[in-house]
């Protein structure tokens, strides 16, 4: 988080946590999967998390904190625990936003008390409700969803902020079917295009390709249940391996 002494800290600390619980718990939670109980263990660990980076700031005279947005997608479903203004979006038929920001400004858009367009260029714009490390308590959004084709974004608030949704859209809308070197081409193109329209927040963006792996053709349903779980497993392994990375960067933000 940006405005903390110590943001990095917080950031590389959830993370470590986070890849730790993979490791030891996926194989285990596979057994009989349910993304629900998924979800609550997530947020009781960011919960403990949030009081042990407080208190770790306390003991040393800092503060530090971190956004987290973070999602498990197994077959065709999913779950999403979310604190902080980093986003999750669906690229399907439009840009859809998955996440809500735990924001002043999206609370007071929520409540009629400024319009999306004031919004834009209030000074509180990058005010956050919670986040992990330096709120006193947290409460997490969890999110229960039907995975969906086409594509998933994560990303920071520096990438959305002199955007639109439409820019967006248009850009990757154009590679959900493309391959790995398209997409990230058309992720390079707009943080150049943010960088040029002077974006002073870190930039951070993860897309992410679903295919229906529904439609191969298998010789029975337990040829099936192999493929989809070594599918499911395989796909977790990297992607928790890009969030290890990526989210030491995610979440800079101004706490006033």
């Amino acid at each position: 988080m940006g405005g903390l002494s110590k943001g990095e800290l917080a950031s590389a600390t959830v993370i470590e946590v986070y890849s730790d619980w993979f490791d030891d718990n996926i194989l285990y939670e596979f057994e009989n999967i349910n993304l629900e109980i998924i979800g609550e263990k997530w947020s009781l660990l960011l919960k403990k998390l949030n009081s042990e980076i407080n208190e770790f700031g306390k003991d040393r005279g800092i503060r530090l904190g971190t956004t987290f947005t973070g999602a498990l997608f197994v077959d065709e479903k999913y779950v999403v625990v979310h604190v902080g203004d980093s986003r999750l979006y669906h690229i399907g038929t439009k840009l859809s936003q998955i996440t809500k920001d735990q924001t002043f400004i999206a609370r007071a858009i929520e409540n009629g008390e400024l319009t999306e367009n004031e919004a834009k260029n209030d000074s509180r714009r990058n005010v956050l409700l919670q986040c992990v490390g330096a709120s006193k308590f947290v409460e997490p959004e969890i999110i229960l969803g039907i995975t969906q084709e086409k594509g998933y974004l994560f990303c920071s608030d520096g990438f959305r902020h002199v955007i639109t949704d439409e820019e967006i859209y248009t850009s990757l809308n154009k590679v959900v079917k493309g391959n790995k070197k398209a997409m990230s081409m058309q992720i390079r193109k707009l943080i150049d295009l943010i960088k040029s329209r002077k974006e002073k927040d870190n930039i951070t963006a993860i897309y992410i390709k679903v295919e229906n792996i529904f439609d191969c053709k298998f010789e029975n349903n337990e040829e099936k249940k192999k493929y989809t779980s070594h599918y499911t497993l395989k796909f977790l392994v990297i992607f928790f391996g890009i969030m290890s990375v990526v989210f030491l960067f995610l979440g800079i933000i101004k706490l006033f």
